[in-house]
């Protein structure tokens, strides 16, 4: 069957959209007719090659869609069901089955190596040629995939599907840090350091765990307008003013729990120092290979401050996607904020849009 799709075809380059040929699910795989998928920073940095995953590959990570057939050994799911496609993981090893699939011990070969583990691929040029596919076990930049069964989460069917992308990652990953690994407790104090989806999604988290103290910290005055109208009790410019000193002041001590989204080694340090004595620090920012940080290991010694680093929300799809849908209908959790809308031949806007800080999470529309 032919389809369109956006291909790597060079690193650092725009994505080209082609004509592909895809052949039928194979075991434990689900065919989805996608409708929408989210753009996601983890999608520009394999892009341009931070990662050792090569071109031609078809990336989108955040595909959301319908089922048209499933493969032999699928028996949950069936042809017309909307689904979400979210992380890949293997299911046998013992991060799978202790709850903590985002950690999979072969998380590379199910979500970056650009192919079915023995190596085939979904995907090929017109002359036969190999293009790479299961990235994140899905390839979402596709009119049509063939998502691994363990990447698919079944959604009611009368939720939109141009909304329900995101929460593959970006949003659960933000999320699920305050949700499933921080924790903060009502009247507590939370900061997050970064407000772009990851970072306003963990705050529309601590919004809905009745938070008390919420503090937002980035260089960008529109988001932090954003971020105040989501929930934020206080919002400071970190290029204005000094966010260590400022959020000392506001917490009478320091931050019972903070993530910092940005990746940044000079923000984290940042994090590190407003965290209270027994506190908890999350971070989840994607860096380069070879990026390092300082921090002052004495201090936080001394204040027994516990740090987690957090693969998409340490959750499991299946269960906390639904969550999430639920959270939102109540009107407790409105990502929806955060979402605008291209027509898939725009998608490379949709990126720029993305980068320049213009738009906090593009979704693809087919």
């Amino acid at each position: 069957m032919t389809i369109k799709a956006a291909v790597v075809e060079e690193f650092g380059k725009p994505l080209q959209i082609r004509d592909l040929e895809i052949g039928e699910p194979e075991a434990n795989e689900v065919q989805v007719r996608i409708v929408a998928t989210g753009v996601c920073h983890t999608d520009a940095v394999v892009r341009d090659g931070w990662m050792p995953t090569q071109p031609p590959i078809v990336l989108g990570h955040e595909g959301a869609g319908i089922v048209e057939r499933i493969g032999p050994g699928v028996s949950h799911l069936q042809p017309g069901d909307h689904v979400v496609l979210s992380v890949n993981s293997c299911g046998t090893c013992a991060q799978c089955l202790t709850g903590h699939p985002s950690y999979c011990q072969n998380l590379y070969v199910h979500n970056f190596a650009g192919g079915r583990p023995d190596g085939t691929t979904a995907f090929s040029y017109p002359d036969g040629s190999p293009v790479k596919s299961h990235f994140f076990g899905q390839s979402s930049f596709a009119e049509l995939v063939n998502a691994s069964v363990r990447s698919v989460v079944k959604i009611p069917e009368d939720f939109p599907l141009e909304l329900a992308g995101p929460l593959g990652c970006g949003i659960q990953t933000g999320s699920g840090a305050v949700l499933n690994v921080l924790k903060p407790g009502p009247g507590g104090s939370f900061v997050v350091f970064g407000t772009g989806a990851v970072g306003l999604s963990a705050l529309l988290a601590a919004v809905a765990s009745r938070v008390g103290t919420i503090i937002a910290v980035d260089i960008n005055d529109g988001r932090l307008a954003l971020a105040t109208e989501l929930g934020a009790t206080h919002v400071i410019n970190s290029a204005k003013e000094d966010a260590v000193a400022r959020i000392l002041e506001i917490t009478g001590g320091g931050t019972q729990t903070a993530l910092d989204t940005t990746g940044n080694a000079r923000v984290f340090r940042q994090m590190i120092d407003a965290v209270a004595p027994s506190g908890h620090a999350g971070a989840l920012g994607a860096s380069k290979a070879g990026s390092e940080g300082v921090i002052d290991l004495p201090s936080a010694l001394a204040r027994a401050i516990k740090i987690t680093w957090v693969v998409e929300g340490d959750s499991v799809p299946q269960l906390f996607i639904p969550e999430l849908i639920a959270l939102n209908r109540a009107g407790a959790f409105p990502f929806d904020k955060l979402v605008k809308t291209y027509p898939f031949d725009e998608l490379n806007t949709a990126f720029a849009d993305s980068e320049s800080g213009e738009v906090l999470k593009p979704v693809v529309v087919f």
